[in-house]
């Protein structure tokens, strides 16, 4: 009662720390008139000015009004766009490393110049990271004519650039991006073998717009980069037909996961099945054997049970697409992981791509945990904000709206089932466009926006439907649907980018009307035509009550939910929200409650009634949160077992960056000639034993096989005196000066060369093994719960023995390549080597999607490991077949038949 009582004098935490900038704020507009009063070549000189201070000394807080009010300034002059107090507000909080939540339409782009000017006075790079590529586009060029006239640089990064051009976009002032563009590129470079390939520079400060859907949304899943494993097309096809021949007492579906699991019956009937195909191993379904078999029949029952096309994907051109489920939009290019999207794409009939190993990943938790400095912008956070603090210790600040919001709320209205609801809906949405007010409906799915579409079309309603089906034409729908009359379906409206203006948007339609028209009088007297024709439009619009938000249903999270509603209002615009809800609804049938109420409804309800009720708002809120809650606690789970696999991937990534950096690594070499040494004698004479007990066979064959020596042990064992320290530094003098009677015919240049390819060769091959290994662990550890251990315990355990390991191999591994290799002064040819793709995808559930990397860039081959030191260095001896590999003569043959370089191509004539 007392803390509602001080709320309603003092204002809540956020009002108080809000009121707080406005001192500094005041600061600002009081050196308005100076800055304005400034010519153009005295305002562009502010920036040198302010890095010499920065030079001298002074911070950036202590520059903070100067450099806003230079940047307000330069924005009218350059753009015709001044900043508000508000977005001077936003633009503090920004630079603070805070989330400013502010609500659409209120200038949010705009807001960013002030953070981002600011940091990048410092000349250490400030990211700008946007949702889609034509975003960071868009930006880079609106946004950066204000950087330009003050004197800044400012690059964009998308895909399909050259490493040249993405190293030019990293090191200007500022660069415009995507989180998974900056995400893949810090991968990449991690898998490059010298510094001068590196696009990246280190990391300063990041501005995330759309924070939510970027740091939330798609953090379910990890970036990854992969490379391709064999073709098992024939294996989805036979699966995929005998999934179809199941009814639905073989199998149970759960929806709120998307899991589909056999019955008894339904195991009996699919064993049969396989036995008859010569698939299965013995006659139980679930032998060790028959693993792989099991896993890909799971994946053909999700992919036709759980995964529906026109909702979870489409199909264009032969292609499965999958459908981003926040908003509708296609994600070209991406694939679900673990063979579902193979599953997927053998249920429609369409070419099988092969599935991928993963040889580089990261969280987008933990690769912008690495900025020093991370801010981020959305219409809707404060939902979120003690996920934003836990995983990010960012802090959501509310901005207040520059003008008061006007906008009319509705409660919701629920009716029985969802013909009922959509022609209640049809009926509203016909009122409104005869009265000319704009309506912008909502939909979950594509399928609903098509079913809606059929609804409207009978009844008449002239209408443009928004989806993945029209990818190509969004931003010019989004942007009249706030003409008079004007009626469009979407699917889901979450970062569209593009705001509604009531009356149309003056830019889009001077490009659709006049893309033909040339330059001169005539054509600029039409753009004052639709400037005059916009103005009225806009009026009338305004007089019919303003943009009309008609949400369909509820989604999982209230953040899409007011994303959609956020878009009436904008700018102290009049507008109404409501949203129509059934039993059907896909949220309420599978997470809300299911009571004896619901029951009532259904059977009391007539055709077309409606119910307008708060406390059923309530349990769809209710419900809504049960279901955020769960999402939270699967990104939780993703953050905890990354954080693992991070602390390990430092090592490595620090690893390789000093083997890059030093100017020899014979030391390191040395070290681990001698670690392997000990590792042999210590396999073979444990610590106290007797010299009867030795191993001096197994001796004999571990140094052989690594060092290619053959010492006279058992003249060794005979000797007096003798003990295991003694076999140690004989062999350890043996294998050194083998090594040196190696270096000594080689430049000392070219045998830093070689040392450090082997190193950085090695050290990838086993990352990547290591990655594949973890990646099983994860998917099988959390049956250790039926013993009564904790998942997330034993795996951290398990991964910390399988790293030591790894370590173990990669030493023994260098020390084998360089003691049995044999060089001469020939370069040696490349073998052709697979593309790679990058992925982002749900190491639980699978779930997610998967990036094409374009061959024709040529930048996945100069990742790969380098086969054979770079000229002028010396190449290893061919095999017997004429080909040049330095390889270990233990490691994996290049050419990927799966057998040891020995017994492969390394095999002796």
């Amino acid at each position: 009662m007392f803390a509602g009582f001080a709320k309603s004098i003092f204002g809540s935490s956020n009002d108080r720390y809000v009121r707080s900038l406005q001192k500094t704020v005041n600061q600002i507009n009081g050196l308005e008139p100076t800055i304005s009063a400034m010519t153009d070549e005295e305002l562009q000189g502010q920036t040198v000015r302010f890095r010499e201070r920065l030079a001298n000394g002074e911070d950036l807080d202590k520059l903070l009004p100067e450099a806003f009010a230079t940047v307000r300034e330069a924005a009218r002059r350059v753009l015709g766009q001044r900043h508000y107090d508000v977005q001077m507000i936003g633009g503090i909080v920004l630079h603070r490393g805070e989330i400013a939540e502010m609500r659409t339409g209120e200038g949010k782009t705009l807001v960013a110049t002030l953070a981002t000017y600011l940091n990048a006075l410092e000349a250490k790079g400030v990211h700008v990271i946007t949702v889609n590529d034509y975003l960071a586009r868009r930006d880079a060029e609106w946004m950066g004519q204000v950087y330009r006239f003050l004197g800044l640089t400012v690059g964009v990064i998308v895909p399909n650039l050259t490493d040249q051009q993405r190293r030019d976009a990293y090191h200007a002032d500022i660069t415009y991006g995507t989180n998974n563009e900056f995400g893949f590129d810090y991968l990449r470079d991690n898998m490059k073998y010298d510094r001068a390939s590196m696009v990246q520079r280190p990391f300063n400060h990041a501005i995330v717009d759309e924070v939510d859907s970027i740091l939330i949304d798609e953090a379910r899943t990890p970036l990854i980069i992969s490379g391709p494993t064999e073709d098992k097309s024939d294996l989805y096809i036979a699966l995929d037909a005998i999934v179809r021949e199941l009814v639905a007492e073989d199998y149970e579906f759960d929806e709120k996961t998307k899991n589909v699991t056999l019955t008894e019956e339904g195991t009996e009937r699919v064993e049969r099945v396989l036995e008859a195909e010569g698939l299965l191993t013995g006659s139980n379904l679930y032998d060790f054997e028959n693993t792989q078999v099991v896993h890909h029949l799971n994946q053909a029952l999700r992919a036709n049970i759980a995964y529906k096309r026109d909702i979870d994907y489409i199909v264009k051109d032969g292609k499965v697409v999958i459908i981003d489920p926040f908003t509708g939009r296609m994600m070209q290019g991406r694939r679900w992981s673990d063979g579902l999207h193979q599953a997927v794409e053998a249920k429609e009939r369409v070419q099988i791509e092969p599935e991928n190993q993963t040889l580089a990943s990261i969280t987008f938790q933990n690769y912008f945990r690495m900025y020093p400095k991370l801010s981020g912008m959305t219409g809707t956070a404060a939902t979120e904000a003690a996920e934003f603090y836990d995983i990010y210790k960012m802090n959501v600040v509310t901005i207040p709206t520059n003008l008061p919001v006007q906008r009319k709320d509705d409660v919701d209205e629920f009716y029985k089932d969802q013909n009922d609801k959509f022609a209640a809906i049809t009926k509203t949405v016909k009122e409104a466009m005869e009265r000319g007010q704009p309506v912008l409906v909502g939909t979950v799915s594509i399928e609903k926006s098509e079913l809606l579409s059929d609804f409207f079309t009978k009844a008449g309603v002239k209408h443009e439907v928004l989806n993945a089906l029209q990818h190509e034409r969004e931003a010019h729908i989004v942007a009249q649907a706030g003409r008079f009359g004007m009626v469009t379906i979407a699917t889901n409206m979450a970062g569209r980018g593009t705001d509604i203006q009531l009356g149309g948007n003056v830019e889009f339609r001077i490009e659709d009307e006049l893309a033909d028209m040339p330059e001169g009088p005539e054509r600029e007297a039409a753009i004052e035509r639709i400037k005059v024709e916009v103005a009225e439009e806009k009026e009338r619009v305004r007089a019919a009550g303003g943009l009309f938000v008609l949400a369909t249903e509820r989604h999982e999270s209230r953040r899409i939910d007011n994303q959609l509603r956020g878009r009436s209002g904008r700018q102290g615009d009049p507008g109404l929200s409501r949203f129509y809800l059934s039993l059907d609804d896909d949220l309420l049938r599978i997470f809300g409650p299911q009571t004896m109420f619901s029951k009532m409804v259904r059977s009391n309800l007539e055709e077309g009634e409606a119910i307008v009720s708060k406390w059923i708002a309530k349990a769809i809120e209710t419900a809504q949160k049960k279901v955020e809650a769960r999402n939270y606690d699967i990104r939780k789970q993703v953050v905890e077992y990354d954080d693992v696999m991070n602390d390990q991937r430092k090592v490595i990534y620090e690893q390789r960056a000093d083997i890059m950096d030093a100017e020899t690594i014979g030391d390191v070499v040395e070290d681990m000639r001698a670690e392997t040494v000990n590792a042999i004698i210590g396999e073979a004479i444990p610590p106290n034993t007797y010299p009867e007990q030795w191993d001096i066979e197994l001796l004999k064959k571990r140094t052989k096989d690594v060092f290619d020596l053959e010492p006279p042990y058992e003249e060794w064992v005979k000797e007096e005196a003798v003990d295991p320290e003694m076999f140690v530094e004989r062999l350890q003098k043996l294998a050194d000066e083998q090594i040196a009677d190696k270096a000594r015919d080689i430049p000392p240049e070219n045998w830093i060369q070689i040392e450090k390819s082997f190193m950085l060769q090695f050290l990838d091959h086993h990352w990547k093994e290591h990655l594949s290994m973890l990646d099983a662990l994860r998917q099988v550890v959390h049956l250790r719960a039926y013993a009564q251990r904790k998942p997330i315990d034993e795996y951290k355990h398990e991964a910390f023995a399988m790293f030591e390991r790894m370590l173990t191999l990669i030493r023994e591994d260098v020390t084998a390549s360089l003691a049995q290799a044999q060089f001469r002064t020939e370069p040696a040819p490349l073998p052709d080597l697979p593309d790679f793709l990058t992925q982002h995808i749900d190491p639980f559930s699978g779930e997610d999607d998967t990036f094409d990397i374009d061959a024709g860039t040529g930048a996945i081959l100069s990742q790969l490991p380098p086969l054979q030191p770079a000229e002028p260095a010396l190449a290893p001896a061919a095999g017997a077949d004429g080909d040049v590999l330095p390889v270990s003569r233990n490691a994996p043959c290049p050419c990927g038949s799966g057998k040891k370089y020995k017994h492969c191509h390394g095999a002796l004539a």
